[in-house]
């Protein structure tokens, strides 16, 4: 950052000089002035420092393009306005100059100060979010009025720039008077309520904006999601960082998982069925409370970015119910949070579920399929780790072949694969998918962004990488029957333990009423009755219904490979990817080249059924 002690001549001519060259502006100025340009806009948010209540000022300097007034030499302020204006305006045919200010009295009422003849759909534009950020009720019913005035300025301040000086200069002065509704009577502060009020208003801005940028100019913007900073924070990273150094700190789902579950299959098969043994789990490699008192210490309030503060709550929030969740394992706390965290599974859900376990009975294991071992496996794992490889030289995950795991899983980018592990060849090529494909891969792209929790996972990313996961096996041609009834199972499951059902009736309803193999519904009971009751095997089939409403919806299946994140952060990503803070993914899964994928991925946006997605034994020939 540059730092001008005066802003004379020769500091406002060094400014020009940068805007011409199209390069970002950033410097400090007197009295506690603060200048942001970033390259490519055509506007300019303003505020000037106030003596007490200064809290519009973290509204501003959350602009790509701003100006923070210090509290000494506002004449030269006023030439530092015109330069700008000048230099911008002859660029791009015109610039907005954006002055926000607080209202002296109470008010619930934003005046809308400008030229309504030249800007009106600008103005019109920002009247209707102001009064749609009013609609919402915690903002007590806000409204705002347009006022066709020459003062747009502050009451009892100078103007930034009068009328003439303006035109002359090529800018568009518009006041923003904003009611004081985040102070009670006595001026005292409401911090929880600004931060909402912030971000709404915030939105509401961009919209206006991008309609200027849309009518009066020649730049190239393409949404009102694209005006945030594309530079953002060192705050915001050292959160983020923070935040990924807890989640990583722990094993969530392998410290949930029992150690002891060969002992209990076992146990349980011959004893008829009948006896259960006791879960145990590995010790906890941290102190709960050490962490959640970390997780509290960091400053996400002082995050002012609308998007970037969100998925910090959001994950924060999900940090803490994991951390309790590890605590309370094996005791009735455990189910609770993991309904919280996941999610109940409502109707819709479940009848889904049913359909396919109507639709779909079990197949029996083709005897002719070419049957494939954990080492095999591994081979086979290795072959789509160095096709990654062949992208992007940085990859280096590894694979791990684990007596003490009962399931696949893939944690912090590298796959954990059971001793034991037998498969058909056609259902391994669909999992290299699932976990290689989607979850490494996911893994991967995510630590290429510049925020770390894309690699570790944004709040409920659980449910959308699920869903690719499984998109993944019917794209690659190996979603079979049997493993679409496993997910429907775990879904039935889940209802069951949720209505009060133990782990002998589970399993019963599964073996008995559904037609599961014991195996089958052993493994998918002693999955959902693990840490005391574990929902997070309901989100596949969910993640998977979501996902083919997404792309009925028309909605990008690779830009899903960006990272981990969920399905309401998609929204979030695709801003923070115009505002070029993210990218798209460097890795794509191998079945994406196959001369099948288009077609595969087309029917689904045509609304194939889920039952359909499913290839059974009869067709898995063709496809292995």
């Amino acid at each position: 950052m540059l730092k001008f002690n005066k802003l004379g001549k020769k500091e406002i001519a060094e400014i020009v000089t940068i805007l011409e060259q199209d390069e970002e502006v950033n410097c400090s100025l007197p009295g506690g002035g603060l200048l942001h340009i970033e390259s490519g806009l055509p506007y300019m948010v303003v505020y000037r420092r106030h003596k007490e209540r200064n809290h519009l000022k973290r509204i501003a300097i959350n602009e790509a393009s701003y100006l923070l007034i210090g509290n000494k030499d506002f004449k030269k302020f006023q030439k530092l306005i015109i330069a700008i204006s000048d230099v911008l305006s002859a660029k791009y045919k015109s610039f907005l100059v954006l002055e926000l200010f607080l209202a002296k009295s109470k008010t619930k009422t934003f005046k809308i100060k400008g030229p309504e003849d030249i800007l009106p759909s600008f103005l019109k534009t920002l009247k209707e979010a102001l009064d749609n950020l009013g609609n919402n009720a915690s903002n007590g019913h806000l409204t705002s009025t347009i006022e066709n005035t020459t003062k747009r300025q502050p009451e009892g301040k100078a103007a930034l720039l009068t009328i003439g000086k303006a035109k002359q200069c090529g800018a568009l002065l518009v006041g923003l008077e904003v009611p004081p509704v985040f102070y009670d009577e006595k001026w005292r502060f409401y911090p929880v309520f600004f931060r909402e009020f912030k971000d709404a208003l915030i939105n509401a801005i961009h919209k206006a904006i991008f309609e200027y940028i849309r009518v009066q100019t020649s730049c190239g913007v393409q949404s009102y999601q694209a005006l945030g900073r594309q530079s953002l924070k060192e705050k915001v990273f050292e959160i983020d960082r923070k935040l990924s150094k807890i989640e990583r700190s722990y094993k969530f789902l392998w410290l949930v998982s029992p150690a002891n579950i060969y002992n209990i299959k076992r146990t349980f098969f011959e004893s008829g069925y009948h006896k259960i043994l006791k879960y145990h789990y590995r010790l906890l490699p941290i102190d709960p409370d050490i962490l959640k008192r970390n997780l509290y210490n960091l400053r996400i309030e002082e995050v002012d970015d609308p998007a970037m503060s969100h998925l910090f709550r959001q994950k924060r929030e999900e940090l803490d119910l994991q951390i309790s969740m590890l605590s309370e394992r094996g005791t009735p706390n455990f189910f609770y949070n993991s309904i919280r965290l996941y999610g109940n599974v409502d109707a819709i859900l479940h009848e889904t579920a049913k359909a396919i376990l109507t639709e779909l009975p079990e197949e029996t294991e083709r005897e002719d399929c070419p049957s494939m071992d954990a080492m095999e496996f591994s081979a086979f794992a290795r072959k789509e780790f160095a096709y990654f490889k062949d992208q992007n030289t940085d990859f280096k995950s590894k694979i791990h072949l684990r007596k003490d795991v009962n399931i696949m899983m893939v944690n912090q980018g590298e796959l954990y694969i059971p001793a034991d592990y037998k498969s058909c060849r056609t259902e391994a090529k669909a999992l290299i998918q699932h976990e290689v494909g989607t979850h490494v891969l996911t893994y991967f792209n995510g630590s290429k962004q510049p925020l770390e929790q894309l690699s570790t996972g944004l709040a409920d990313y659980d449910t959308l990488q699920e869903g690719i996961a499984v998109m993944s096996e019917y794209l690659s041609g190996g979603l079979t029957v049997n493993r679409l009834r496993i997910l429907a199972g775990r879904v039935i499951a889940g209802k069951a333990l949720i209505d009060g059902g133990d782990f002998r009736e589970i399993f019963n309803l599964l073996f008995s009423q559904y037609g599961f193999s014991k195996e089958h519904a052993f493994n998918i009971t002693s999955r959902i009755m693990q840490g005391g009751g574990f929902l997070k095997d309901i989100i596949y089939l969910k993640g998977l219904v979501k996902l083919q409403q997404y792309l009925i919806d028309d909605g990008d299946y690779e830009q899903l490979f960006a990272g981990k994140f969920g399905f309401h952060h998609i929204h979030i990503i695709n801003e923070l990817i115009q505002r070029k803070v993210l990218h798209k993914g460097t890795l794509k899964p191998s079945y994406v080249y196959e001369d099948f994928y288009e077609d595969r991925l087309q029917k689904i946006k045509n609304g194939m059924s889920i039952p359909k997605m499913a290839i059974k034994q009869t067709e898995m020939s063709n496809t292995a």
